[in-house]
């Protein structure tokens, strides 16, 4: 009777400890339903309310060192019902005027906590006015520190666009790489250089010798435009074409026609020449500034930094995006070594950032729940 005891109990811990190993993948594809869902504006379907609760906001200011100072930057932190013990991840926003207060952000990281975990979205002044620059990788890298000492011990980390590429960089960086619990890059560059070139031909070369082609939308030029403006325009007409192209980026109609009235002739002519994406006289410019700040372009490309990273990797493209070619993630999965390669996927229904490409098939939906499945059980993960 003692020996059947003893096998009853080690079949009941058998079957205890395949209970608990088939559970946490369960709750992450659960948690992935509700976030795509509410990330879509969709109501989360009835079997996965179970994994989701409220969640509440707080605005801070956090110390960040950049340069020889240290400046206070802005963030928002989404703490979930259970924010005492929750894990912790910080999410980047992209180049976009509105910053940490961009709606999608807002929902994105609104979702990630109410599965859980408690998320900090600092804000990123440079990025935020459409300038990709050195003074972002010490903002994130000194946020990310930040969190992990505030919360006690590494933290996970997402990045959009751009930001996701620099925070790479970041975390490849030994200041910062302590901080890093793993890194989910979404539509993010590989090499500057190589995404300034695609701004002028519409190529990107693939990894394995074949060329993506797809023509590029008009935003990503123009960052690059507005970002080195001292080398498109005369000194004096600096600050008016300014004018007009930052109201173009920020999606103001209204004050690009007031700036526009401003201007005079020739100014006028060569703000026109910069939103026009297709004029050769501007791609030739491109060239050049990739050609003069060819060693700035490097310092924010992940390209070269990654073989030893040791961090998990998680990597998500949008098969159309014509901001940062999805090439772009391939270079990024080659760079990384295969221990630290999680997960990598180009799906049709994402455009940049979006959940708003080509209509999936089932295949397609579940590739991208099944991803973000794995991000969060990384995120949910202690």
């Amino acid at each position: 009777m003692s020996r059947f005891l003893r096998y009853a109990l080690c079949l009941l811990l058998a079957v205890c400890a395949l209970f608990y190993v088939a559970l946490q993948p369960i709750r992450s594809h659960l948690q992935a339903l509700a976030v795509l869902h509410e990330v879509e504006g969709r109501p989360v379907p009835w079997i996965a309310t179970g994994v989701i609760g409220p969640v509440t906001r707080q605005d801070l200011l956090i110390p960040v060192t950049v340069g020889s100072t240290t400046q206070e930057v802005r963030a928002r932190l989404y703490r979930p019902s259970r924010a005492a013990s929750a894990p912790a991840m910080v999410i980047f926003h992209g180049v976009h005027h509105l910053g940490m207060d961009e709606p999608r952000l807002m929902g994105f990281a609104s979702a990630i906590a109410s599965c859980g975990v408690q998320v900090l979205t600092p804000e990123l002044p440079e990025i935020k006015d459409y300038r990709v620059s050195r003074e972002s990788l010490q903002t994130i890298g000194g946020s990310v520190a930040w969190f992990a000492t505030r919360t006690g011990g590494p933290v996970g980390v997402a990045g959009l666009s751009f930001s996701g590429g620099l925070a790479l960089v970041a975390a490849a960086d030994p200041r910062y790489h302590p901080a890093f619990k793993f890194i989910f890059a979404v539509g993010s560059q590989d090499s500057m250089a190589r995404v300034i070139q695609y701004y002028r031909t519409g190529r990107d070369l693939r990894p394995d010798g074949t060329v993506e082609q797809l023509p590029p939308h008009e935003y990503g030029p123009l960052v690059i435009e507005y970002e080195h403006l001292e080398d498109f325009v005369p000194p004096q007409d600096l600050a008016p074409v300014q004018a007009v192209l930052r109201a173009h980026l920020y999606e103001d109609s209204a004050d690009e026609k007031r700036a526009s009235l401003a201007l005079d002739p020739a100014q006028k002519r060569e703000s026109l020449e910069l939103m026009d994406a297709t004029s050769a006289a501007t791609h030739a410019r491109i060239q050049t500034v990739a050609r003069e700040h060819a060693a700035e372009m490097a310092a924010l490309s992940p390209q070269g930094r990654l073989a030893n990273l040791r961090i998990p990797v998680y990597l998500l493209h949008g098969q159309a995006d014509n901001v940062i070619p999805s090439a772009e993630t391939l270079w990024l999965a080659r760079e990384l070594h295969p221990h630290d390669l999680k997960a990598v996927l180009v799906s049709p229904i994402l455009s940049h950032v979006n959940l708003d490409g080509a209509a999936p098939t089932a295949m397609d939906s579940w590739r991208l729940l099944h991803f973000f499945a794995r991000v969060m059980q990384a995120a949910d993960s202690r």
